[in-house]
């Protein structure tokens, strides 16, 4: 089949089963006479598997793990279990920061007036310089990949909004 029904079959674009190939993360696909991609029911089989693991969030390296193990059919399934749980750890720790982004900008949305004054306390957080700032405003913190550059000294291009 042509890589229009094969997206159409995976649910993946065309583009994207492109880049897949690109990548390494499928290998590229047998070619038409005239040049045009052949995909095979396999070929369909594992893009689906790749859509899943994507709809999931799995990492491009992780679903190259995943895709050797179901290929792998002396895999242990301890293995698939470790990195499926490394990945909820790491979704996990993104929503625990997407909760506090959100009660950061509640926090300071419930401190804006809102009127015709140019005062904004939001404003003043996204302008304030971050050289300056080496302590947090009471009742925020710093939190995400920022938090842990700033606690470990390492010099950082761009400021997180606290939390």
């Amino acid at each position: 089949m042509n890589i229009g029904r094969a997206s159409a079959e995976s649910g993946i674009s065309a583009k994207m089963i492109r880049y897949y190939e690109s990548i390494g993360l499928i290998p590229a696909a047998s070619r038409s006479d005239g040049g045009y991609r052949e995909y095979s029911d396999n070929d369909v089989h594992t893009l689906r598997f790749i859509r899943r693991a994507r709809d999931l969030g799995f990492t491009v390296e992780q679903m190259i793990e995943l895709l050797a193990l179901w290929r792998d059919r002396k895999r242990a399934s301890a293995d698939v279990k470790r990195i499926a749980l490394k990945h909820v750890e790491e979704l996990e720790r993104k929503a625990r920061e997407l909760r506090e982004m959100s009660s950061t900008l509640k926090h300071l949305a419930d401190h804006c007036k809102g009127n015709e004054r140019p005062d904004c306390p939001i404003i003043n957080e996204l302008a304030e310089d971050a050289a300056q700032s080496t302590s947090t405003a009471p009742g925020l913190r710093r939190f995400g990949p920022m938090a842990a550059a700033a606690s470990s000294g390492r010099p950082s291009m761009k400021r997180s909004v606290r939390g």
